[in-house]
């Protein structure tokens, strides 16, 4: 059974479909003025410090617990479907996930849709990680990529893009809750449609056309993880809430990847909504699904 705590981000995502229901001529500036509040259900970390810092021309926000290893780190992608979340949507978040890791998270402002469309945030993405190996020392080996919803597509569609430039990829990705944009082919948003709250699959193609533009090509490795090749990734690690009509996009990527040969992870956690890892210092589950992912990454970027 999901906890009492959980409910609050059931809670948050009713409020959303309820705005805009009461007002469906929406614009997108009010759209992301409700998207600001996806942080209020996480607890603060404490013990992290918080430091904005250009990173090869890519606003971005160094997190960095108390104590931590200064030579690893985890590039955060925000959800939002491309077009809303930010950074101080998701720092607490980051900052429970650094503090569990032990290192700090870099969390990257990229460009946002529909002002600049797919693939300006893969583009960012790239840069930011260009500016990690060239002007701040870091080894490849041991910085990871974790991203949640169009973040956790972004993580993939980034390590596609660094594989094309011939860069060296990361030690390994964690996608949660990841969004396939406006491919709704996935069965669970049939199958889950009356247990996920927030988002169905209108919604998701709605967001996803959105984000594309009119000449995105939905069948583009740099838009959609369930177009991308993942032969010679490095391992990856998906988390998704068994309630998300986006189940079956981690699922589908989750087995694409081990036809592909990848070390593959996946966890599908009972009854939790989309994103719920923001339910960070507040949920038992989200509290859960942070532990899992720093277990997990540790060893693969060097940390014992």
């Amino acid at each position: 059974m999901a906890s009492p705590e959980s409910k609050r981000l059931s809670d948050l995502y009713r409020s959303w479909v309820a705005a805009q229901a009461a007002q469906p001529d929406m614009t997108l500036a009010q759209m992301r003025q409700l998207f600001g509040h996806w942080g209020d259900v996480t607890g603060e970390p404490g013990g992290v410090d918080y430091i904005d810092v250009d990173a090869g021309g890519v606003p971005a926000m160094w997190i960095a617990p108390t104590s931590h290893v200064q030579d690893r780190v985890v590039v955060c992608a925000h959800g939002g479907g491309y077009i809303a979340g930010s950074i101080q949507t998701h720092r607490k978040l980051y900052g429970h996930l650094a503090k569990a890791i032990g290192c700090r998270a870099l969390a990257i402002d990229y460009r946002l849709a529909p002002e600049h469309p797919v693939p300006a945030q893969v583009e960012d993405m790239v840069r930011a990680y260009r500016w990690l190996l060239s002007s701040q020392g870091f080894e490849p080996g041991r910085i990871a990529l974790l991203g949640d919803s169009a973040g956790g597509a972004l993580v993939l569609t980034t390590i596609a893009a660094l594989r094309w430039q011939d860069l060296p990829l990361p030690a390994a990705a964690m996608p949660l809750s990841l969004w396939a944009g406006a491919d709704t082919s996935s069965p669970s948003y049939d199958t889950n449609k009356d247990r996920d709250v927030l988002v169905t699959r209108e919604m998701s193609r709605a967001i996803g056309r959105m984000a594309l533009g009119p000449s995105g090509n939905l069948l583009d490795p740099l838009a959609n993880p369930l177009a991308i090749d993942f032969a010679g990734y490095p391992p990856l690690y998906l988390q998704v809430g068994a309630s998300e009509v986006v189940l079956d996009d981690s699922r589908r990527v989750a087995e694409l990847a081990r036809r592909a040969g990848v070390s593959v992870k996946i966890d599908a956690f009972s009854q939790m909504q989309h994103c719920f890892q923001l339910l960070a210092g507040t949920a038992p589950e989200a509290d859960d699904a942070v532990a899992r992912l720093a277990t997990w990454v540790r060893p693969l970027i060097g940390l014992a």
